[in-house]
């Protein structure tokens, strides 16, 4: 979206997947920002989890400092040769080593696996990303041990997410800082009144932010509190109601309350890019 806030920081730019190739359905996307710091270089890795007719995968990126340029690896796990692996890239002059191992993976409704998998990102021998619960596993394939490396991790910035459940009720979950509590995040919207549709964005049930006659405030932006946080939240129903095809509405939770912030929860992002099925 083009015009929306640019309060998304160098992080989020990253964020690869657009809200073109989630339509009518074809295919569910997840895409997760992590930040890392190497030396005076702070680089960023986005995994991108996709769900489609063919199956499931995942697309990793890596750019070490905003001004490298971006390299990407495809994995295409709908393959039975490819659901476990390792493979090299080359960042901006740095090694990267990704493996992976989805053999045994459980997914749910989504594109991302919810047990029984690991992903591992090194970066100049270093260990930066280490995603899934077969964590023993992941460092015996990398170390020949189970022993962990001990370094500096990748901190969790941003995650976008395209949702297409329905014409009324869009859901998700999210976890605003690293050491906070998964929420239920839910969007209502009521298509049928003319004159004053309605829109309302819940936490956990309850309702945070109602926006009433919609055709006029289809853009805006309050501010919420969860977890002691204060999320600025911004919203774009545009598409919903004034595109002749189906389109997406997008929504943004950012963290942005410095007093109550750590430094791994800083400047987190979570878009939604809501889909409305006809």
């Amino acid at each position: 979206m083009k015009d929306f806030p640019s309060c998304f920081g160098q992080s989020v730019i990253q964020v690869e997947s657009s809200t073109t190739t989630a339509k009518s359905g074809a295919q569910n996307t997840v895409t997760c920002v992590y930040q890392y710091k190497s030396k005076s270089i702070t680089g960023f890795i986005t995994v991108t989890w996709i769900k489609h007719l063919m199956g499931q995968g995942l697309t990793v990126g890596i750019q070490n400092s905003t001004k490298a340029p971006l390299c990407r690896a495809d994995i295409k796990t709908w393959l039975f040769s490819k659901r476990k692996g390792f493979k090299n890239l080359v960042s901006d002059s740095e090694p990267v080593d990704i493996f992976w191992d989805l053999s045994s993976a459980q997914f749910g409704s989504g594109p991302e696996p919810l047990q029984g998998f690991y992903l591992a990102i090194l970066v100049n021998q270093e260990l930066r990303l280490l995603l899934g619960d077969q964590t023993n596993e992941a460092y015996k394939k990398i170390y020949s041990s189970s022993t962990p490396c001990v370094g500096s991790r990748a901190i969790f910035v941003a995650r976008e997410e395209h949702i297409i459940f329905g014409k009324r009720l869009y859901n998700s979950k999210a976890r605003f800082c690293d050491e906070g509590d998964v929420h239920d995040v839910r969007i209502e919207y009521d298509p049928d009144d003319s004159y004053d549709h309605c829109l309302a964005i819940c936490i956990d049930d309850k309702t945070m932010i109602q926006v009433a006659r919609l055709k006029w405030n289809f853009r805006g932006n309050d501010t919420i509190t969860v977890d002691g946080l204060l999320i600025q939240v911004y919203w774009d129903v545009h598409r919903w109601l004034y595109q002749s095809v189906v389109g997406n509405a997008v929504f943004l939770f950012r963290s942005g309350d410095p007093k109550h912030k750590t430094s791994a929860a800083s400047g987190f992002s979570l878009v939604l890019c809501a889909w409305k099925s006809e």
